[in-house]
C-alpha cells in the first residue's frame, strides 16, 4: 500500500493478489486506494455506509412507486369507457412518478459527492424518505377527487416538505466536507433548489382559489426538473 509516498507490499501477500484486492475494496478512484495493499480502513467503512445508504434509499423508492401503481384499479368494463374513471389517478400517478424519478436521479448523484455518511446525513436522508413516502397517499387523493382543492393544496403541501428536506439533507453532505466541499462547489447558487420550494408553496395558496393553476405550477417544476443537470458530473470530473 501507500504509505507517505512510499510503496509497501503486505508481508505474506503476493503483490499481484494485493494489488486486485486493493482495487476492488476502493472502488475506481486511483486517488483513494493502495496500489499493492488494502485500502485505507475509514474510506473502507465510510464506502460500505455509502452503499448501505444508497440500496436502502432505492429500496424505499421502488417500493413507493410500487404503492402508487395499485392505486390504479383494473376496470371490470371491457370497453374504453371503463377507462374514464381512472383517468385523474393515472394523470395524478404519471406526475408523481416522475417528481419520484427527479428525486431518485439527483439524490444518486448528489450522494457520489460523498466520502463518508455521518448521523446527522443518515437522519437527514430518513426525513426526507419520510415525505416522500406520502406521496402515494397524497396522489391517490387527489386523483380519486378528481384534483379537488383540498387534496391538491396538500399535495403541494408534501411536494414542498421534501424539497425543503432534500436542502437539509445536501447541507448535512456540505458540512461533512468541510471547507472544500464539492457539493457546495457543484450546487453554486442552486436557484432550481431555492425557487422550487417557493413555487410550490405559492401552488398550494393557489390551489383554493383555481386547482388547475396549482397543478399547471406542480406540472412546471417538475419539468424544470427533468433538464438534464450535469453540475455534479463536472465538479466530480474536475475532482
Amino acid at each position: 500500500m501507500i504509505d507517505n509516498g512510499r510503496i509497501v507490499i503486505i508481508e505474506g501477500r503476493h503483490p499481484t493478489t494485493a494489488a486486485i484486492l486493493g482495487f476492488l475494496a476502493a472502488g475506481t478512484n486511483p486517488c483513494r486506494r493502495g496500489l499493492y495493499g488494502e485500502v485505507d480502513e475509514e474510506i473502507r467503512e465510510s464506502n460500505v455506509g455509502k452503499g448501505r445508504l444508497e440500496a436502502f434509499s432505492d429500496g424505499v423508492l421502488a417500493i413507493i412507486i410500487t404503492i402508487m401503481v395499485l392505486e390504479l384499479k383494473v376496470p371490470h368494463g371491457e370497453d374504453l369507457e371503463a377507462l374514464t374513471p381512472l383517468v385523474p389517478v393515472f394523470f395524478s400517478y404519471v406526475l408523481s412518478f416522475v417528481y419520484v424519478g427527479i428525486y431518485w436521479n439527483n439524490h444518486h448523484h448528489m450522494l457520489h459527492t460523498a466520502h463518508r455518511v455521518t448521523g446527522p446525513i443518515l437522519w437527514a436522508n430518513l426525513h426526507l424518505l419520510f415525505w416522500l413516502s406520502l406521496f402515494p397517499f397524497v396522489t391517490g387523493w387527489m386523483g380519486e377527487n378528481h384534483f379537488a382543492a383540498m387534496p391538491s393544496a396538500v399535495y403541494g403541501g408534501v411536494l414542498f416538505m421534501a424539497a425543503v428536506a432534500y436542502w437539509i439533507l445536501e447541507q448535512s453532505i456540505i458540512k461533512s466536507q468541510g471547507n472544500n466541499s464539492i457539493l457546495r462547489t457543484a450546487l453554486g447558487n442552486d436557484w432550481k433548489g431555492k425557487s422550487s420550494p417557493v413555487a410550490y408553496a405559492v401552488a398550494v395558496l393557489l390551489a383554493f382559489w383555481s386547482p388547475p393553476l396549482a397543478q399547471g405550477i406542480y406540472v412546471l417544476v417538475a419539468l424544470i426538473w427533468l433538464i438534464p443537470d450535469r453540475r455534479i458530473e463536472v465538479a466530480l470530473a474536475g475532482e
